[in-house]
């Protein structure tokens, strides 16, 4: 069964475009071929291929693992500090409804 293809804004396109090129940037600085990142973030060698290209449609996971792996930065350098943001927004989330539902409008059929 072939992927549905989602369009991308162009500012989500241009990040994807951006994170393969550093993911890229990094494989070949630490000198690793593809085949080497491929096998040891446990993905195809096409998959890290499409992630480098900048394509889309690949799962966040494993672009978030292949970036981790040759050492680009997702959020902070500091593991410490990505740990306190996320403990931040959990807290920020148990203030939040758990599912959003647009808001009615009272229909005005006064004439």
């Amino acid at each position: 069964m072939p992927k549905v293809r989602h369009s991308l804004s162009r500012y989500s396109q241009e990040a994807v475009v951006l994170l393969g090129r550093l993911i890229r940037e990094a494989r070949l600085e630490r000198r690793m071929t593809l085949d080497a990142l491929a096998q040891r973030a446990g993905v195809s060698r096409s998959l890290v291929q499409r992630v480098e290209a900048g394509d889309g449609g690949c799962a966040i996971g494993s672009v978030f693992e292949l970036a981790a792996i040759v050492g680009v930065p997702l959020f902070s350098p500091d593991p410490m500090v990505t740990r306190l943001a996320a403990a931040s927004v959990e807290k920020s989330l148990q203030l939040l409804p758990r599912s959003a539902r647009p808001r009615t409008r009272a229909v005005n059929d006064d004439f």
